[in-house]
């Protein structure tokens, strides 16, 4: 048996299923079907399971679904939610815990992993299960590097790369359970009490986006992307950013792409004035198709580029608009 933790927007900010699963958490199923028959996607969150999220995690490989309801998880409330974890841990003994890689997903699987006293191994691209030692794969340094890893634990606690695992639908009739777990109020310390979104944050979000069209230094001003944003929103994208465009102000952090930033895999992602750190790339090289245009033919992201502009954006832009217009 295997225990996923399911992310999502389960809570007061609109209710279960208001903001939905986290598409990560669903790759996370997906890499609990390679280990196992036998997959429980594990939701901690303050009222029952929407029949909508029942079922598209039924349909994606869980063959059962465990829901602890707790006022306390009325959001996100990463100690605590490992608290649910880890009381199902005792009660039915999986030989592996799994969640998505994400800034969230890692936090719960830290907590677990102090709870538990085991270790963690995030960023898993393979895993392997055994007795008392699992085997994974796992990338370091911003992906640059898989590192090949034994851990010796009697159950696996793992995270998986975003974007490691394709998400493939497998239909279960699988039953929901819903319980009240005891909670420690020590476990309810951390939690979100509020959410502040950017000015004028709509759209695509960048984890969700089929066509990213993002900026660097290159762009040179935070009014310059107003041809990134045309773009984008002519091929039904969104716009991102590098790390170097967020700490200007030129754009919010929410749309900064790398390993400090979201890490995506759009159908299409259009690089323009970004010379391709490593950080930055860690963040897009899962696209499935990377366009960059850039003056400089020698910039790093150029090497890993599928297509390549030699040129300056803001000439090449505006015939990319037009072209696309006509």
């Amino acid at each position: 048996m295997i225990l996923v933790h399911i992310d999502g927007d389960f809570g007061a900010a609109g209710g279960q299923g208001a903001g939905g699963i986290d598409p990560l958490s669903l790759q996370a199923l997906a890499a609990a079907r390679t280990l196992d028959d036998t997959v429980i996607a594990v939701v901690a969150g303050d009222r029952e399971l929407t029949a909508a999220a029942s079922e598209e995690l039924l349909g994606h490989g869980a063959t059962g679904i465990q829901v602890a309801i707790h006022p306390g998880l009325v959001d996100y409330a990463p100690q605590a939610t490992a608290r649910v974890l880890a009381l199902l841990v005792d009660q039915v003994k999986p030989q592996a815990v799994l969640a998505a890689g994400t800034a969230r997903g890692n936090e719960v699987m830290a907590h677990l992993s102090a709870m538990l006293n085991l270790p963690l191994a995030t960023d898993c691209t393979q895993i392997a299960i055994g007795s008392d030692r699992s085997e994974v794969t796992r990338a370091r340094w911003g992906g640059n590097l898989l590192e090949e890893a034994l851990v010796h634990a009697p159950i696996l606690l793992a995270t998986t790369l975003p974007h490691a695992y394709p998400v493939s639908p497998s239909a279960s009739d699988g039953q929901v359970s819903t319980w009240t777990p005891e909670l420690p109020e020590a476990d309810l310390g951390v939690r979100v009490v509020d959410r502040v979104l950017p000015t004028g944050a709509v759209g695509v979000g960048l984890t969700e986006a089929k066509v990213i069209v993002s900026g660097g230094r290159g762009v040179g001003s935070a009014e310059a992307f107003a041809p990134l944003e045309e773009l984008a929103d002519l091929l039904g994208g969104t716009v991102g950013c590098s790390r170097v465009v967020t700490s200007a102000g030129w754009r919010p952090h929410a749309e900064q792409v790398g390993q400090t930033g979201t890490k995506v895999a759009p159908d299409l992602y259009i690089a323009c004035g970004i010379s391709g750190a490593t950080q930055h790339l860690a963040g897009c090289k899962s696209s499935k198709t990377l366009v960059a245009i850039n003056t400089d033919r020698d910039a790093p992201i150029m090497q890993v580029a599928d297509y390549v502009i030699v040129d300056d954006l803001h000439a090449v832009l505006p015939e990319l608009i037009k072209a696309i217009r006509q």
